[in-house]
C-alpha cells in the first residue's frame, strides 16, 4: 500500500480539491499499467490515514472513480480497479497524416427552407464603420452596472438571483420597465403588463406566432424591417407591403386593404421608421388605431429608439391612447446601453402577456436574471435617466456635425432630411451603383451597407441608412473622407 503515498501527492494550496487529486492520480497510474485490472485498493480509512486526509475525501474519490467506470465497489469485498477501464489512447496527428473530413454540404438532413442564409461578417476592433443607427458602447454607463452587479453579490439572499426565475422576467425590471414607460410615454401599465425579452426582435417574434397563423393576411411599410419581414415569411404569413412618405406609412392604403382582407395585425414603426428615419403623424396615429378596432386587427408598434429625440417633445405612443387594448407596445434596451445587451420587453394586456410568457418557456426558459436585476437598480438609482440625458446630447450634436459633413463634403450626390431623433440619416444617392459604392469603400478600410436589405420588391435601392450615434466627429470626419473618395 506504501506505493499509493508514493504517486498520490496532495498539494492542499491548489484549487483543485483534494479528492479530485486523488481521483486524477489514480487514473494516471491505472493508463500506465501500474494499477493493474481487478487489483484491490485500499479501504478508504486505511488510504486517508496514509495520505493525512478525511475518510469522507477518499470516500468521494472513489465514488467518482467508480462514477467514471475506473473502479468498482463491492459493499463487503472491498473496491477494485474494474476490469474493463475505458482507457482511450489518442493518437497525435502529425503533418504526414490525411485527415478525412466529409465533403458532403449537408452530413445530415435538416430544414434548410425556415429562413435565408444569413452572414454577418466580424468586425475587427478599430474598424471604421458606419452602421444602421447604433449607440456608442463608450457612452454606455458600464462602471455603474459593474457596481451595480457587486452590490446585488453583498445581498444577503443573493443566491436567489442565480436561480431559476419567471419567463417573463425578473420581477424588479418589470417594476422598473413600467413605471419608466408610465413616466415617459404615459403607458397606463404595471408590472402585468410587462414581458422581458432578449431585445425587440424576439417580442416581435413571439407576437407575430401567437396572434397570426399560416396563410394570415398582415400588413408593413415597404422598405421595411428587413428582421421582422424574415420573421413573417418565416411564419408563412401574406405580406402586405404598403409605402412610406415623409409622415410615415400610408394609412389610407391601410384602409383600402382592410375593406377585402381579413388582416391579422399591422407592423408598424411610428418613431424614426426603419429604415427611412420618419416619424408617423398623430393624425395617422389616431386614424390607424381607430381601423384597428372597426376592423379587429391587432398593432405591433415597435417603438425601439423613442428615448433619442432631438428637436421637441416626442408623440406619445399608440400604446398610451389606445382604449380598445388592440396595441401590442414592443422595445428594448439594446439602444440605450450597448448592442450585447440583450433585453427588450413587450407590453400588452395582462392575458397576452401570461400567453406569450409559456410561449417563450418552449424556446428560451428565461432571460439573464442576474442582468435584468443590476440593470433595475440603475433605473432606481436615477442612473439610465441620467445617461439618456448625456447620451441624448451628444448623438444631437453628432447628428449636426454629420449631417453638416454630408452637406459640405457630399454636396449634391446626396440627399436627406436631418432626422428629428434616432441615430441615423436616411440619405439617398443620385445615379450610384450602393453595391459598388460598398465594395470600394471595404478595399479602403470603410464598412457600409449596400441597401439591400431595405427592399424586398426587386427595386435596386437608391438609398442607406448611415448611422451616426457610434462615430465621434473625429472617426465621422475620416469615413464622410472615404465616402467622397469613392464617389
Amino acid at each position: 500500500m506504501q506505493d499509493f503515498q508514493d504517486f498520490i501527492t496532495i498539494d492542499k494550496s491548489s484549487d483543485k480539491p483534494v479528492y479530485l487529486q486523488i481521483t486524477d492520480a489514480v487514473i494516471q497510474q491505472i493508463k500506465l499499467g501500474r494499477l493493474r485490472e481487478g487489483r484491490k485498493m485500499p479501504g478508504s480509512r486505511q488510504l486517508a490515514d496514509l495520505l493525512a486526509v478525511n475518510r469522507m475525501t477518499v470516500v468521494a474519490a472513489y465514488n467518482e472513480l467508480e462514477a467514471q467506470g475506473w473502479m468498482i465497489q463491492h459493499s463487503r469485498k472491498g473496491s477494485f480497479v474494474h476490469n474493463d477501464v475505458p482507457v482511450l489512447q489518442p493518437k497525435m496527428i502529425t503533418e504526414a497524416d490525411e485527415i478525412h473530413i466529409s465533403s458532403e454540404a449537408n452530413i445530415f438532413s435538416f430544414n434548410n427552407n425556415l429562413v435565408e442564409s444569413y452572414h454577418d461578417g466580424e468586425i475587427k476592433t478599430g474598424q471604421l464603420v458606419i452602421d444602421d443607427g447604433f449607440p456608442d458602447p463608450r457612452l454606455a454607463p458600464i462602471e455603474e452596472l459593474t457596481r451595480s452587479m457587486k452590490m446585488i453579490f453583498k445581498r444577503p439572499g443573493y443566491i436567489k438571483y442565480l436561480n431559476y426565475g419567471s419567463t417573463k422576467g425578473s420581477d424588479v425590471l418589470r417594476r422598473s420597465l413600467a413605471a419608466y414607460l408610465n413616466d415617459t410615454r404615459g403607458l397606463p401599465v404595471t408590472e402585468n403588463n410587462v414581458l422581458v425579452t432578449r431585445g425587440a426582435t424576439m417580442g416581435i417574434y413571439l407576437t407575430a406566432r401567437i396572434i397570426a397563423k399560416p396563410g394570415d393576411e398582415v400588413i408593413m411599410s415597404e422598405p421595411g424591417f428587413h428582421l421582422a419581414r424574415k420573421i413573417f415569411e418565416q411564419l408563412e404569413l401574406n405580406i402586405h407591403k404598403i409605402p412610406v412618405d415623409e409622415n410615415g406609412i400610408d394609412v389610407e392604403c391601410i384602409e383600402k386593404i382592410c375593406k377585402t382582407k381579413k388582416i391579422a395585425f399591422v407592423y408598424v414603426v411610428p418613431h424614426h421608421h426603419f429604415p427611412t428615419t420618419v416619424t408617423l403623424s398623430l393624425e395617422r396615429r389616431i386614424r390607424l388605431l381607430e381601423l384597428s378596432h372597426l376592423y379587429n386587427f391587432v398593432i405591433i408598434e415597435d417603438d425601439y429608439d423613442y428615448d433619442f429625440h432631438y428637436a421637441s417633445n416626442p408623440i406619445m405612443p399608440m400604446a398610451s391612447i389606445d382604449t380598445h387594448g388592440k396595441v401590442v407596445y414592443i422595445g428594448t434596451l439594446t439602444k440605450t446601453l450597448v448592442p450585447s445587451v440583450r433585453i427588450g420587453f413587450l407590453s400588452a394586456h395582462e392575458n397576452f402577456v401570461e400567453h406569450a410568457a409559456s410561449y417563450r418557456h418552449l424556446i428560451d426558459f428565461q432571460g439573464d436574471g442576474f442582468l435584468e436585476v443590476a440593470i433595475a437598480e440603475l433605473y432606481r438609482d436615477g442612473t439610465m435617466v441620467r445617461h439618456i440625458k448625456k447620451s441624448v446630447k451628444t448623438y444631437r450634436e453628432r447628428r449636426d456635425h454629420f449631417c453638416e459633413l454630408l452637406k459640405k463634403e457630399l454636396g449634391e450626390k446626396v440627399q436627406f432630411t436631418v432626422p428629428n431623433g434616432g441615430m441615423s440619416v436616411w440619405v439617398k444617392f443620385e445615379n450610384i451603383d450602393l453595391k459598388k459604392l460598398s465594395e470600394k469603400a471595404r478595399s479602403k478600410g470603410l464598412e457600409i451597407s449596400d441597401g439591400s436589405k431595405y427592399d424586398s420588391v426587386g427595386n435596386p435601392c437608391d438609398a442607406l441608412r448611415l448611422g451616426f450615434a457610434s462615430l465621434n466627429e473625429t472617426e465621422q470626419t475620416m469615413a464622410i473622407e472615404i465616402l467622397k473618395a469613392c464617389l
